[in-house]
């Protein structure tokens, strides 16, 4: 086995590295996901070390004398961060030439070609899952022989048959055991999670057809393959012993209430280990599924409203309507589940009129917090090929220089300038309200670790908002 390191490189100051890896940008409070994909497969290598260097505050001096303490470097990259996670490849290759180094995610999935072609220290990319192609490659075995791989041969670009996809889950090895041995789990914070907290999968794909959905489309497919309810109990019953500190888990699937059965069933097992959990839902899950699961220990649901506009959902197939959102989200209110919600501007459909819509149904609905994005076209999915075709893509860079997200699309009736600057004002008519205000407000007095963050993150929320103006 060649001794591996597993590296989440260094990018901006505030980096946010959302769904579980490397995301699209800084947000408007200072947060870091777990970087789940690299730990899926740093389980498969025995003796790895996989380091996150984003939260642990590690810069490109900090990590390049790494470089010589390994044979093989994986790398997790996406569009946004591809150019900056090249430049620290070169880095390491430089200090130890003979490193290999590979790069997996995304954005090498769906452009293999072009990221090779990007530097010459990128020895191989992966495609699709590659969990298991990146164990094959550590034991030693010839990248001709390791399926769903790219690399250099003889001067041009060599592929390897795709590699079939994971259907038994219970094949993977847990994350937990990593996430202890390698990451300090205080470096780890969500705006909407009781912290510390603790992150993982428990399938893989969704059955959503969402056209701008990143994953999906790439690496997880549009099936929600699955872990079984003893596998992940098994996992969470050693989780609880292995991190006595944390307040709340999340299952960081696409579409956890996509098999209802299953998340019931998880639910009753989970409900006697007595932790606090959280979840993403559709907009759509029944009364007595939702009662069940709060029952059992749910705390938060995080849902993907999208738009208050049904026009807009049906362009990028959602697949929820209006009315049955209302209901779910009454229900869940009526019950005590927290609320995350999140809306995009910029899709397909939009105009000024769209945008006051999905504001005023924010408003209407009043999600305990909200997250408003701009539309992010990714290579790979299918709003990325609509926008190209029409003309939409205004600016084919989804972050700036900082690492702000900026508004790429924009149409002839609406300017991608006007879509960004809608942002703030959506942020700002939806907090600044006096009863949302004093919700927030009941929050911190009742906890006094909720008051000490909820005050640094009001300033970071500020700050954010003063620089996206």
């Amino acid at each position: 086995m060649m001794r591996t390191l597993f590296l989440q490189a260094p990018s901006f100051e505030g980096f946010d590295g959302g769904a579980g890896s490397r995301y699209q940008a800084r947000r408007e409070i200072r947060s870091f996901w777990y970087p789940t994909w690299l730990a899926q497969p740093a389980a498969l290598v025995p003796g790895s070390r996989l380091v996150d260097a984003p939260p642990d505050g590690l810069t490109l001096d900090d990590v390049r004398p790494m470089a010589r303490q390994y044979e093989l470097c994986v790398m997790h990259t996406s569009t946004p961060s591809f150019a900056a996670d090249v430049k620290v490849a070169e880095a390491l290759k430089a200090e130890n030439p003979r490193l290999a180094i590979g790069i997996v995610g995304a954005a090498v999935a769906v452009s293999p070609d072009a990221s090779l072609a990007a530097s010459a220290a990128i020895d191989w990319v992966a495609r699709g899952e590659f969990d298991f192609t990146v164990q094959e490659v550590a034991q030693g075995r010839p990248c001709a022989r390791v399926a769903g791989l790219s690399y250099r041969k003889n001067g041009h670009v060599a592929h390897t048959p795709d590699r079939p996809v994971l259907e038994d889950m219970d094949a993977l090895p847990f994350v937990t055991p990593v996430y202890r041995r390698d990451l300090t789990v205080e470096n780890y914070a969500i705006g909407y999670l009781r912290h510390p907290y603790v992150s993982l999968y428990t399938g893989r794909g969704c059955r959503s057809r969402c056209t701008f959905c990143l994953w999906p489309q790439t690496v997880g497919g549009q099936r929600y393959r699955t872990r079984s309810p003893e596998h992940v109990i098994e996992e969470m019953t050693l989780a609880r012993r292995l991190f006595p500190e944390v307040r709340e888990f999340f299952f960081d699937d696409d579409t956890f209430t996509d098999d209802l059965p299953r998340a019931e069933a998880i639910a009753r097992r989970l409900g006697p280990l007595g932790m606090t959990w959280s979840v993403n839902a559709k907009a759509n899950v029944p009364y007595d599924t939702l009662q069940l699961l709060k029952d059992n220990g749910l705390r938060l649901l995080l849902v993907g409203y999208e738009s208050g506009d049904q026009r807009i959902l049906n362009n990028v197939r959602k697949g929820v309507r209006l009315d049955a959102a209302r209901r779910f989200t009454r229900d869940a209110k009526a019950l005590g589940i927290t609320i995350h919600g999140t809306f995009i501007l910029g899709l397909p459909g939009e105009t000024r009129e769209t945008i006051e819509a999905t504001i005023r149904f924010a408003r209407e609905i009043d999600p305990d917090t909200i997250q408003v994005s701009l539309a992010a076209p990714y290579p790979g999915t299918a709003l990325y090929e609509e926008a190209r075709r029409n003309g939409w893509l205004e600016d084919g860079e989804l972050v700036d220089g900082a690492g702000v997200q900026q508004s790429a699309l924009g149409y002839p009736h609406l300017a991608r300038t006007e879509i960004f600057r809608s942002v703030d004002r959506f942020y700002r008519r939806f907090y600044f309200r006096p009863r949302k205000m004093i919700s927030l407000a009941a929050e911190m007095v009742r906890d006094g670790r909720v008051l000490r963050r909820r005050l640094r993150e009001g300033r970071e929320f500020l700050r954010f908002l003063r620089q996206h103006r």
